[in-house]
């Protein structure tokens, strides 16, 4: 028979129960954990490794191991590379911009004993006369360094002797174009300081301070570094308080001969302040005095120059006016560690830094022909529209605040600078070899 498939739409069909988990138990999330931590007897294993760790820590005290700055061939213990910076300073390393870029030490304090994480800084205008010193201290102390210079007025010979150290890079560029760069510290240095090179082209003189101190602030402001501009005693002009206090706001002429020099480096200020008020950029300024030594410009224009290579050469000392201007002359040693202090501190400025020592230009070139040559005849010229008659520094500011005074003085300063240029006019040694002297002094 043929099977049938019968519907039967009456009949209801069979269906099994659905499934229905028990109930959970009210305390069951709690107990569970429990009963497994009981079973595997965890608890037992974990108060026996506190007992092992405890005795091992009793009985085998640690002892810190001195932190050595990676990368770094010149690591230096606290005590000796810091000698320059106050007490109160050291104790205030208080963030990446003192530790180094990208500083796994979040409070930035280092403890008494270890040795000094090295910095990553550029200095523009580090192949000039003061930047080439400052490159020497840097490196010294253990930091990266690289120098960007254009060398219009700076010497390559001035840092060939750090050639081959990994520490140091040279880059030649004109700082106002771009630049991208990873630091923790910019000493800005690049400006022609002398009246023979900020004459020269003196429309490109002001044009390029106010570029460069937007493109390298902007920098500061883009990597978070702390930044220090090095600015001038030019800023007071021909002054009528004497000496002169940071609060002095200057007598310059505006549309003067010198002007693009006083009134750039003006403006310089005004717009490093801007960045910190505006965009919170770490900004220090540094007002600098006449500063003397080895590796300036030979024919700069500078009266410290001027008179040592005139005495050299057996020519006239030309002294302008009637000799009575007076100015302060400090050796670059001193300078670099006023600078390295402003960096380091927490104190914005600006700061004088300078030595309040003050001599007429009679009596300066009376001190060149002691040190070098007793007959040299002094030569009277007109005297240079707007030269200040009386510059000196209070530097009670940078004493109080920063603990930084000058300590050499003209009469010991000036036979380094005179041995310096023997060197480099008559040749007697290989021009680069006077590489240290000033550094170590």
């Amino acid at each position: 028979m043929g099977s049938e498939l019968i519907y039967r739409g009456s009949e209801t069909q069979p269906s099994s129960d659905s499934y229905s988990p028990k109930p959970l138990k009210p305390w069951a999330s709690v107990t569970r954990p429990l009963h497994y931590l009981l079973r595997e007897q965890r608890p037992l294993f974990v108060f026996v490794g506190i007992a092992i760790a405890t005795l091992i820590f009793t009985v085998f005290p640690t002892s810190p191991a001195p932190y050595v700055a990676p990368h770094s061939r010149f690591t230096t213990l606290i005590p000796d590379s810091i000698t320059y910076f106050p007490i109160e300073t050291q104790q205030k390393f208080s963030s990446a911009h003192r530790l180094g870029f990208g500083s796994a030490n979040p409070t930035g304090k280092i403890p008494l004993g270890l040795k000094r994480k090295g910095l990553r800084i550029v200095v523009t205008g580090g192949a000039g006369f003061v930047g080439s010193h400052l490159v020497d201290r840097l490196i010294a102390r253990g930091d990266s360094v690289i120098v960007v210079d254009n060398f219009f007025t700076g010497r390559k010979q001035n840092v060939m002797h750090h050639f081959g150290n990994p520490n140091f890079e040279l880059i030649r560029h004109d700082v106002v174009e771009p630049l991208l760069l990873e630091v923790d510290q910019i000493y800005h240095l690049a400006c022609p300081a002398s009246p023979v090179h900020y004459k020269f082209n003196p429309v490109k003189t002001i044009i390029s301070f106010i570029l460069l101190q937007n493109l390298i602030t902007g920098l500061a402001k883009r990597v978070g570094a702390r930044f220090l501009l090095t600015s001038t005693s030019e800023v007071y002009g021909d002054p009528l308080q004497h000496p002169q206090k940071e609060t002095y706001w200057g007598n310059v002429n505006p549309i003067g001969v010198r002007s693009c020099y006083d009134e750039g480096k003006r403006t310089a200020e005004t717009l490093t302040m801007d960045y910190h008020r505006g965009a919170g950029v770490e900004v220090r300024i540094a007002r600098i005095f006449n500063t003397y030594g080895p590796r300036m410009c030979i024919d700069d224009g500078r009266v410290v120059s001027n008179f040592v290579a005139q005495a050299l050469r057996k020519e006239p000392l030309t002294v302008y006016g009637d000799g009575k201007q007076t100015r302060s002359f400090q050796y670059v040693s001193d300078l670099v560690g006023g600078l390295m202090r402003l960096m380091e501190g927490e104190h914005i400025g600006p700061f004088n830094l300078g030595n309040p020592g003050e001599f007429t230009m009679l009596e300066l070139a009376e001190v060149v022909q002691e040190t070098i040559d007793p007959n040299a005849k002094i030569e009277f010229r007109p005297n240079t529209e707007d030269d200040p008659h009386k510059r000196k520094p209070d530097i009670s500011r940078a004493k109080q605040l920063l603990g930084w005074e000058p300590k050499v003085s003209l009469r010991k300063g000036l036979p380094l600078m005179v041995s310096d240029f023997r060197q480099r006019i008559f040749g007697d040694h290989k021009e680069g070899s006077n590489t240290n002297n000033a550094s170590s002094s």
